[in-house]
């Protein structure tokens, strides 16, 4: 499945440098089968040392991992939800992307200049949220007009359906976003509205390179501190970063990125740190192939059984599943081989109601 995240953010806050970061990082990325998409997307290969370990125990030829596509969503202003300035692009792009990440400004800089005047990431993330709620009640609005219409019938379904729109619209009409919503309302509908508030939300608290504290964890930087109180309240994950830092390990490999990132006090990258905050939000776990020809890495939702994985690779896998051959990483790795798994008894035969697992390496069998 392609993952695509959206980059949000006020002017001045670290989008535009953390998204030429992550655009530079997928372009240097050695045998990955993608080039520029579009000039506001970013594809990135997802970081995963079982991948490379996995191609070097099967000799595969090629190692091909698995995808993520950061949007670069300009022109978000106050005034948004009404056109200003990009308004209207910003908010076509957003609609389309899985999550949305929402970088804000969590460092002091006299020669960076706040839109606003100073740094408050609680003002910020209200200035954004609050445009994505007036567009969502201008679409909440239009959608109960129709349905309270349909009401008229008298018929028990529509008149449920007006109901629970007219609740939503009172809820986001309050302030509220759409996530935290309890009413009761058709899964076909949520999907036709298309919510900006509904989309699951990953704060980048951009700090100074002296800020990242240990291993990212932000620090004493009270703006992080902000910012994660917000999140809790939300549900939502946060991810601190510092956009310059990014900027120069994009242009490092090697050595000189290990060294760099252990300069820092770093295990992984913010960038790293972000993907797996994404993963973590959108319940998604990766599952790999492998042989001589290729090892591979593929992406799917958490609770995935084994004909829904395989639809990752093609439908006729899914239409045609007779069974999976699954060894997971960790025998593959310590066995050595999958003709050894098979040997000591790890390689399990599942049928259609497997759930597949992370880190499983699976071969399936189909016929079509």
């Amino acid at each position: 499945m392609a993952l695509q995240v959206g980059l949000v953010g006020l002017p001045n806050v670290g989008k535009s440098t953390l998204f030429n970061a992550v655009s530079q990082a997928g372009a240097e990325a050695a045998n990955f089968p993608f080039c520029t998409i579009d000039p506001n997307v970013g594809v990135v290969p997802v970081p995963d040392e079982r991948l490379t370990r996995l191609s070097t125990l099967a000799a595969s030829a090629k190692t091909v991992p698995t995808a993520i596509e950061f949007v670069d969503i300009a022109g978000l202003v106050a005034g948004a939800s009404k056109g200003e300035g990009l308004g209207n692009q910003f908010l076509a792009h957003i609609r389309e992307v899985d999550a949305i990440c929402h970088v804000v400004r969590c460092f002091e800089d006299d020669d960076v200049i706040h839109v606003s005047g100073s740094v408050d990431p609680a003002r910020d993330i209200e200035i954004i949220t609050t445009e994505l709620a007036l567009r969502d009640l201008d679409t909440v609005e239009k959608r109960l007009d129709r349905a309270n219409r349909s009401a008229r019938t008298g018929d028990k379904a529509l008149v449920a359906e007006r109901d629970a729109l007219a609740a939503l619209r009172d809820h986001v009409g309050d302030g509220q976003v759409a996530r935290t919503f309890t009413g009761e309302l058709d899964p076909t509908i949520w999907r036709e509205l298309g919510l900006l508030t509904r989309k699951p939300v990953i704060y980048a608290a951009n700090v100074a390179e002296d800020e990242l504290g240990t291993d990212g964890d932000g620090g004493d930087n009270p703006h992080v501190a902000t910012v994660r109180r917000i999140a809790q309240d939300e549900g939502a994950e946060v991810v601190v970063i510092a956009a310059q830092v990014e900027a120069e390990l994009a242009e490092l490999d090697g050595e000189d990125r290990a060294e760099f990132l252990e300069s820092l006090g770093l295990e992984r990258s913010g960038l790293e740190r972000l993907i797996e905050g994404a993963y973590a939000l959108l319940g998604l776990l990766t599952y790999f192939t492998a042989g001589p020809t290729e090892a591979r890495a593929w992406t799917v939702p958490a609770g995935s059984t084994a004909p829904r994985a395989a639809r990752e690779i093609h439908t006729d896998f899914e239409r045609g599943f007779i069974k999976a051959e699954v060894i997971a990483f960790d025998d593959y790795d310590r066995l050595g081989s999958e003709a050894a798994a098979r040997e000591a008894g790890r390689l399990r035969i599942e049928g259609k109601d497997y759930l597949v697992a992370d880190g499983d390496v699976i071969h399936f069998r189909f016929n079509v």
